[in-house]
């Protein structure tokens, strides 16, 4: 029988028997669900007393449209929001900036100010739905515009649920969504972290994520790695800030991909579970069971999806989510099966999320708590991702952590590396894409039908009066607001800036600021001012 290998490269036997797990000891490996070292799950009774946490990510255009998608998805059973912001809102620019005008509210919703935020929750119970935002550079400044939000309408700090992304490491990796260079991007995170303990204690001040690094091209044990050694930097540069593990480590979370190697992925997300336990008991000397376990997102692969026989995705994203929900994953979004054509349009993000419905209660998937243990394959499977994961995490300690690897390009390196063999094989026939360079033939009588057999539905287009919009709102913002107040309010901000790191949490008078009417782009100026811009040196290009 032939073997083959795994995406992260190590052999997969084509049987596996009682021999591949001697000298195995299941109460060291892997202990009872919610207990150390977590490989089972993070809760006792996991899926048997919840689900998992419905997210479906989306955002497009203005706030206003946004808005009304996010309450279709709720009103179709969606238990969680996961916003998605545009180009320019993601690198600190308002809708009006030069840099801006090509972009704004393409790939995700335009948020410029309070007043649009307040829009896209509009009709939106905070209290109830958890939110998740990808936010990283300017995370910051989304955050408190919710928190901002949440208070004029009477809601506490700590009856808000939600993620934001937070994590600039990766972006400095796979995404280049950065602005500030590491060392104040990182003050700017712990300052996050201190926010969030003192005024929204519910809420995750991190995502620290490896599904980007999976999308440029990361292999399982890579996306691992990198991921577990960003968060590992991130526990370091809170430890510095005189920050207590056991306080801000319960509040970590991750974000990971769901690829359609099912076993695989399962393992990996066990792995990471026994690996990140490990470090934060051994390495952080943590004590609060909490603090020592990984709590993660998944999102099913978008580069897996296809522009060719794209009902075919409607395939992928299930066997996608079924490897997220069988590797225990607290929370899911499922891709729409169009999204490798255009942003989803509504009929494809519904069957998203009928997707994850038929999951949750057409399925036993919700009967009993990790299937897989004991499995001698996927045990088996589970051991080698963890060593390859491992070792990579080796590596990039012995070049001085995560912040230093970045800055001599070795994870971006990696990464690369990977996607140009991945590329070649997909080219060369090596690697099966079905209807792409395999089964390829399509009845000419059905190319204009949906998955369902009807016509097929439009797919979304950007409205390309958006821009011109939002620099309309945002002028008549600054034509209405007290521009002394706001003045004085970002100096204030530029201020807490330059004091040292640790005396002052610049997240207050960035609260200020923003209550007052500055816009993300003036508040992001502002430090830009103070901090100066990352520009990547030669190696990490």
């Amino acid at each position: 029988m032939a073997r083959r290998d795994s995406e992260s490269g190590f052999p997969i036997e084509p049987v596996y028997g009682p021999e591949a797990l001697a000298g195995w000891d299941p109460a060291d490996r892997l202990g009872a669900p919610g207990a150390y070292p977590f490989t089972r799950g993070v809760y006792p009774a996991m899926y048997t007393a919840r689900p998992w946490t419905v997210r479906q990510y989306a955002g497009f255009g203005t706030a206003a449209e946004a808005g009304a998608r996010y309450r279709r998805l709720i009103a179709h059973g969606g238990t969680g929001l996961s916003v998605a912001f545009d180009l320019p809102t993601q690198m600190g620019y308002d809708s009006d900036a030069p840099a801006a005008r090509d972009d704004v509210g393409r790939a995700g919703v335009a948020v410029d100010s309070l007043e649009d935020m307040r829009l896209l929750l509009r009709g939106i119970p905070v209290d109830r739905v958890s939110t998740s935002m990808t936010i990283n550079a300017p995370a910051a400044a989304l955050l408190l515009l919710y928190h901002l939000v949440a208070d004029e309408r009477g809601v506490p700090g700590d009856r808000l649920a939600g993620t934001v992304q937070n994590d600039i490491l990766k972006e400095y990796i796979a995404r280049g969504t950065y602005i500030f260079p590491p060392g104040p991007s990182l003050r700017l995170t712990a300052d996050v972290f201190r926010y969030c303990r003192a005024e929204l204690p519910r809420w995750n001040a991190i995502s620290v994520s490896g599904y980007h690094l999976a999308e440029a091209g990361a292999s399982p044990a890579q996306e691992l790695a990198f991921t577990l050694a960003n968060g590992i930097a991130y526990v370091r540069t809170a430890r510095a800030a005189g920050l207590d593990v056991d306080d801000f480590a319960p509040r970590l979370s991750f974000f990971f991909v769901a690829r359609t190697t099912l076993l695989e992925e399962v393992a990996k997300f066990r792995a990471a579970r026994r690996i990140w336990a490990r470090v934060m008991r051994e390495e952080f000397g943590a004590r609060d069971p909490r603090a020592q376990r990984l709590r993660c997102h998944a999102q099913t692969a978008g580069a897996q999806l296809t522009a060719r026989q794209p009902e075919v995705n409607l395939v992928r994203v299930a066997l996608q989510g079924l490897a997220a929900v069988l590797g225990g994953v607290q929370s899911l979004h499922t891709n729409a099966y169009d999204e490798a054509l255009a942003l989803p349009s509504a009929h494809s993000a519904r069957l998203a999320l009928r997707t994850q419905q038929v999951l949750a209660h057409e399925t036993d998937l919700t009967a009993t708590v990790d299937p897989f243990a004991g499995s001698y394959a996927v045990e088996s499977l589970t051991d080698a991702v963890e060593e390859a994961a491992v070792a990579l995490m080796r590596r990039v300690a012995e070049l001085g952590g995560a912040v230093e690897a970045v800055r001599q390009g070795f994870q971006k390196a990696e990464i690369e590396r990977e996607a140009y063999r991945v590329a070649r094989e997909t080219e060369e026939g090596r690697r099966v894409v079905v209807g792409v360079n395999r089964f390829t033939g399509t009845d000419p009588d059905r190319a204009a039908e949906g998955p369902a057999g009807g016509p097929a539905p439009a797919p979304h287009r950007p409205d390309p009066g958006v821009a011109a919009r939002q620099a309309a709102r945002l002028a008549r913002l600054r034509a209405g607001r007290d521009g002394a107040a706001v003045a004085a309010a970002l100096t204030a901000l530029k201020e807490a800036a330059r004091a040292p790191e640790g005396t002052v949490n610049v997240l207050y008078p960035m609260r200020d600021a923003l209550a007052a009417h500055a816009t993300v782009g003036e508040v992001c100026d502002a430090l830009r001012e103070v901090w100066g811009v990352h520009v990547p040196s030669d190696a990490a290009r």
